[in-house]
């Protein structure tokens, strides 16, 4: 492999060595922040950021995130979530807590477009992407030496009718235990059930289209067709229902009629690199939390 020819920057990595989050959904009742806020307290960890949200005070789901400190991490970590599962078993809590310092890994998979993915790189080697890049997965040769530049492993994949039962194979045997998430920077080819069983709000798209609108074949032809006055994007989880998935992150921007059809791809590609890189942000700073089929993020 190439050597990295490309660091990205380190930013806030000492800060983040003590460092925890806490994903928390749950029905709604009285007491729920103050139980698990004097939790944290008793166990000496210092909440440093909060958010929450209730979809209804009365009967309806309740969202929490919380980062903290705590002193020794390592070792304070494992005995908080054990005594924390009291706490989740009274308010019939689900939850889950990260470590900030352990950065996510990104397989990201791509076609023959670069845009999606030229920002995730661009983002990752400012230090703005908190992750580490663990491959790129590809159908098409094109983007091996940019990918490489960065001294990230490249894997050529040829998809046809034929072998897709065999690509299935090998992609799983790729990414088993080698990343966390997996990012579709405009790779056009359908994900298989299989898969995504494997990695379950681990898949992140990016629709051309503000969904729901102009699915299908040609997206931008439709819109110049139809006169649109609007253009947006869609990041979502992937599912087994195609583009059905939780949506993540939307965007739009305004067009007339004097824009054409590669006016229109022009600017909906870079709508397209901006969203995709914000939900990926986000899912990587453990800031969404599903629930059925919608999100709740904090950003």
């Amino acid at each position: 492999m190439q050597s990295n020819s490309y660091q990205p920057q380190q930013s806030g990595q000492s800060e983040k060595k003590n460092r925890a989050r806490m994903l928390i959904s749950c029905p709604d009742r009285p007491g729920i922040v103050a139980a698990v806020s004097h939790f944290l307290y008793e166990h000496g960890a210092n909440i440093v950021q909060s958010d929450q949200y209730t979809m209804d005070p009365e009967g309806g789901m309740f969202f929490i995130r919380f980062e903290f400190d705590l002193a020794d991490l390592d070792k304070e970590l494992p005995v908080l979530q054990e005594d924390f599962a009291r706490v989740a078993d009274r308010f019939d809590m689900k939850w889950h807590t990260f470590r900030a310092s352990r950065k996510k890994r990104l397989a990201i998979f791509v076609s023959k477009e670069d845009h999606c993915l030229l920002e995730l790189l661009w983002q990752w080697q400012a230090g703005d992407l908190d992750a580490e890049i663990a491959m790129v997965v590809s159908n098409h040769d094109d983007m091996r030496a940019l990918v490489e530049s960065f001294g990230i492993p490249y894997h050529h994949i040829p998809v046809t009718p034929d072998t897709k039962a065999e690509v299935e194979k090998k992609h799983l045997e790729i990414v088993s235990d080698k990343a966390d998430l997996i990012v579709l920077a405009r790779y056009m080819q359908i994900i298989p059930p299989k898969f995504i069983e494997q990695y379950p709000n681990r898949i992140i798209n990016i629709h051309h289209s503000f969904l729901p609108a102009f699915v299908g074949g040609k997206p931008y032809a439709q819109a110049y067709k139809r006169g649109v006055k609007i253009i947006g994007a869609t990041a979502h989880y992937v599912t087994e229902e195609l583009d059905g998935g939780p949506i993540i992150e939307q965007d739009v921007q305004r067009v007339s009629h004097r824009d054409n059809v590669e006016d229109l791809k022009r600017i909906g590609r870079t709508i397209e690199r901006v969203v995709l890189a914000r939900a990926v942000k986000w899912h990587i700073e453990d800031r969404v939390l599903v629930h059925q089929n919608k999100t709740v993020v904090f950003n």
